[in-house]
């Protein structure tokens, strides 16, 4: 195979937009492949990029570095190349990137918010349902549905959460999961890692101790429907 090579640079042609506090132009990414070169935006420069993903505690706060973005984005780029290496297109390359860099979590999100939202509709609670579907723009919404835990009934709080097995996205155990692997701020499980090392297993060990009334291998089924769905598009 042809040589692969690969930059992450800041976009000075576009305005600076900001990243938890500061401004600063958009990361890009630059991959040249036997002469020719693609451009185009950094996934996790977006994703991390979100208000969600700044947290304050003590008068102290922080998001996502400009470093370990740029890490997360040398980390998936390698992970391709490495395994299209006999079969290696810069058109290959960027349906690659749109798949496997892609944040399980985040991508299950708004369609879990979008569930607690009816979930309160039904219930005679639409200020509530309203309140939770814009709040979830600022805050992730597995950390608001842990503080539903002390607020809502024990009965109405259970519902949601079982509820949420069958009529959304499996959200909650993927962030559950995810959050017991990683570490602050960079809370994300993406699809590379879902498909490689012992990610299955673990996750799938983790259903067993969390969700011990659930059907596990269903809830695996639902996660592997869900991609699919995002690998046929």
């Amino acid at each position: 195979m042809s040589k692969v090579s690969y930059k992450t640079y800041f976009n000075d042609r576009l305005k600076q937009v900001p990243l938890h506090g500061q401004l600063t132009y958009p990361l890009y990414i630059q991959v040249t492949f036997e002469r020719r070169t693609i451009f185009f935006k950094s996934y996790y420069f977006e994703l991390f990029s979100k208000a969600r993903y700044y947290q304050s505690a003590a008068g102290v706060g922080r998001g996502p570095s400009i470093e370990e973005i740029t890490d997360k984005e040398n980390e998936v780029i390698d992970f391709i190349i490495r395994k299209y290496r006999d079969t290696f297109s810069l058109s290959l390359f960027k349906q690659a990137y749109s798949l496997y860099s892609r944040d399980l979590c985040d991508s299950t999100e708004e369609s879990f918010v979008n569930y607690m939202y009816h979930f309160f509709q039904d219930k005679g609670m639409p200020d509530f349902a309203i309140t939770v579907r814009e709040g979830s723009r600022y805050r992730i919404a597995y950390h608001v549905v842990r503080d539903m835990k002390q607020a809502l009934t024990k009965p109405l709080y259970e519902e949601l959460v079982e509820n949420s097995l069958y009529y959304a996205p499996p959200y909650l155990p993927l962030y559950g999961f995810m959050q017991q692997t990683k570490k602050w701020p960079m809370l994300c499980l993406t699809v590379m890692e879902w498909e490689t090392g012992n990610t299955k297993t673990e996750f799938t060990a983790y259903l067993h101790q969390y969700y011990p009334k659930d059907n596990a291998d269903e809830i695996m089924k639902q996660v592997e429907k869900w991609l699919q769905a995002v690998k046929g598009q």
